[in-house]
């Protein structure tokens, strides 16, 4: 196997959340929050909220759909909302648009549902990101293996899904890693592809690993 150029660099990643000045209780008013909330609180929804439901195969993915079909019982704009692919995105002011765009599209065809009461408030919420350089480097596909299997959930999810806000690109750390210094587009591809959404992140975790022990027998 050949050895990078450049190691691979595992991340420790936590995060601190609080709790913002903006609320919502009905559907009006959670639309005029999303137009003026932080990017940070859009992060926080949507790419973090993926990270804190990891355990789950079902279900929807960020926190907006969560509180729609929870508090307003509206199972069609949920699932509008739920399906905005978050790996397609690569900067928050765009999936801020589609998420406006969703909304008001509904909110024109039902005008009735912008102001009935939620059955609870939505809290706007943001989350401080610390990531910390860990011990842990790898030269070859094999140091990296065992690297991989020692991340925390928020590390792994770092370095997976939150990396392509990061690199402007529709990829992850692990498939810029494989491509660009061990030569492997296939497995970098093939990365690229695992499922976020039907798998939790042990699932894409142990599909990882899978992808890498066919790349051993190839």
């Amino acid at each position: 196997m050949k050895r990078a150029e450049h190691p691979f660099q595992f991340v420790t990643a936590a995060y601190l959340t609080r709790i913002g000045n903006q609320s919502a209780a009905n559907l009006g008013e959670l639309r005029e929050a999303l137009e003026t909330c932080s990017d940070a609180s859009v992060f926080y929804h949507t790419f973090q909220s993926l990270e804190r439901h990891h355990f789950l195969r079902v279900g929807f993915s960020n926190d907006f759909a969560h509180w729609i079909i929870a508090a307003l019982n509206r199972g069609e704009l949920a699932e509008q909302m739920a399906a905005l692919d978050l790996r397609s995105y690569v900067a928050l002011a765009d999936l801020r648009a589609d998420l406006l765009r969703v909304t008001d599209d509904f909110c024109h065809a039902h005008p009735r549902e912008l102001e009935r009461p939620a059955f609870e408030p939505f809290y706007f919420c943001e989350s401080l990101e610390v990531t910390i350089p860990g011990d842990l480097q790898a030269w070859t596909l094999e140091e990296f293996r065992a690297g991989l299997n020692l991340l925390n959930h928020a590390s792994f999810h770092f370095h997976f899904l939150i990396s392509r806000l990061r690199l402007q690109l529709r990829t992850n750390d692990f498939s810029e890693w494989f491509e660009k210094e061990l030569g492997l587009p296939y497995l970098a591809q093939k990365t690229a592809h695992i499922d976020i959404y039907s798998n939790t992140l042990e699932d894409a975790r142990a599909r990882l690993n899978q992808l890498i022990e066919m790349e051993f027998a190839a």
